[in-house]
């Protein structure tokens, strides 16, 4: 790494490095005031694990995979296969921010779930999309109703998260996408990458049953990556929910519920391009890294940091995206000065 010459005021340069500074993700500025939100893309941490049943410590996730942000570059990350900076622009014009974190209550999931949706929601309204560092993965179902236009789901995960509610048992991170297919706006759910020993019979026949689209890894390696897209509308709004233990247990020992026979980071890397460039990525989420049973290097929450900034950067990559930039300044603009502020306008989330 070389530094321009001249003078060093403060201690400009020691933010070079990864281990100094406020670690926002990928050193972008902090605005947590989301209804003056002025970015096209808002960072936020839902640290919660109140969904966990077996082992707590994902609550720690957002913290630790925003401090393994800081190891990429701030002006862009340069993406040998294509011979390009991705990100290049929109971290330069200072188009991503770190909106902090949404206000968790422990013990209290519903108040939680209920702050989950209406952080989203003013994410939404301010025309960004939201990428969001979890946590389990209970709080996808509560920012998945954030939209109030149709989306499609893409869930990648080991498991099928489709157990029913029974007993009050319902806000956890193995009913999520059960709380998703009941959603009015949500068109379909395709779920990748399932093949736990853990899964029950029905709860998978239900997620079928209900019309979702169940990939198992046989599948996905017969079929190869492109087939995730097989049933989705070019230039659909899609919603991707990435549960680490989607990839092989192996590649990530700072997770709770790890599986023998995962993706390898290649399969998932493809599977989220793919996505990328048919899709219209509306919003993404992260989910499930431990970092209280990581190894000290912390490769878990540095592969979840590095997961997140390629699917962002080539998500910014289409050429729809930098065609709706100027679209979406201009509506932010309109609201700021009190033009098309009502609920119509509220509708084009």
């Amino acid at each position: 790494m070389t530094f321009d010459e001249g003078p060093v005021s403060g201690n400009q340069r020691t933010l070079h490095y990864p281990f100094a500074g406020i670690p926002s993700f990928l050193r972008t500025r902090i605005h947590t005031e989301l209804p003056t939100l002025e970015a096209d893309v808002a960072v936020i941490g839902i640290p919660s694990d109140d969904g966990s049943p077996f082992l707590p410590g994902s609550r720690l996730g957002p913290r630790r995979i925003r401090e393994h942000s800081l190891r990429f570059g701030a002006d862009g990350v340069y993406d040998a296969r294509g011979d390009r900076v991705l990100l290049e622009r929109e971290l330069s014009g200072g188009r991503i921010v770190d909106a902090g974190d949404v206000d968790v209550l422990p013990t209290n999931p519903e108040g939680t779930w209920t702050n989950i949706t209406e952080s989203i929601s003013s994410i939404l309204a301010r025309d960004a999309i939201p990428v969001i560092i979890g946590g389990d993965h209970a709080i996808s179902a509560p920012v998945v109703r954030a939209w109030d236009r149709p989306i499609d789901v893409v869930h990648f995960d080991a498991h099928i998260d489709y157990t029913p509610f029974r007993h009050g048992f319902m806000y956890t991170n193995v009913q999520p996408m059960r709380h998703i297919r009941s959603m009015a706006h949500v068109r379909s759910i395709t779920q990748v990458g399932i093949r736990s020993l853990r899964n029950h019979r029905q709860d998978v026949l239900d997620a079928i049953g209900d019309g979702n689209r169940v990939i198992g890894m046989e599948e996905y390696r017969d079929t190869g990556h492109g087939d995730v897209v097989g049933t989705l509308a070019r230039d659909a709004a899609v919603y991707v929910s990435i549960d680490i233990d989607v990839l092989d247990m192996a590649l990530v020992p700072g997770c709770v519920s790890g599986e023998p026979d995962g993706l390898t980071y290649d399969e998932l890397r493809r599977s989220l391009i793919a996505l990328a460039e048919h899709c219209d990525v509306v919003g993404f989420d992260l989910v499930e890294v431990n970092p209280l049973l990581d190894v000290a290097t912390g490769a878990t929450s540095y592969l979840a940091a590095h997961t997140i900034v390629e699917f962002l950067g080539h998500i910014c990559a289409q050429p729809r995206w930098t065609a709706g930039g100027a679209a979406r300044s201009e509506r932010r603009d309109q609201r700021g000065q009190g033009v098309n502020d009502g609920p119509a306008a509220q509708g084009r989330r």
